[in-house]
């Protein structure tokens, strides 16, 4: 099993809406942490839609449209969207 490195940010991640029902059980106000080493639960499509922002975020980058410390990402299963918030701890 890998182990986080101590140079990446750790992150938190908060379910913040589910429209239908998501496969892997995640409902509205779940928190946990997830990293570039750890999907935190997250189904595999949603995770690689999430991958690319996580490791920005945990590697010190920012997008130009966000804050360096707060993402959110909607998964790509329209009927049953989960939308997740991820916050630099």
């Amino acid at each position: 099993m890998a182990v986080n490195p101590s140079f990446i940010k750790p992150l938190k991640a908060e379910i913040i809406n589910v429209k239908g029902t998501c496969s892997a059980n995640h409902r509205t106000g779940d928190t946990f942490s997830i990293s570039c080493y750890d999907s935190g639960g997250l189904c595999g499509f949603f995770y690689h839609d999430l991958f690319p922002g996580l490791s920005v975020m945990q590697f010190g980058g920012k997008y130009p449209w966000s804050s360096p410390d707060e993402l959110i990402v909607e998964c790509p299963d329209r009927g049953n969207a989960v939308t997740i918030k991820l916050t630099a701890k």
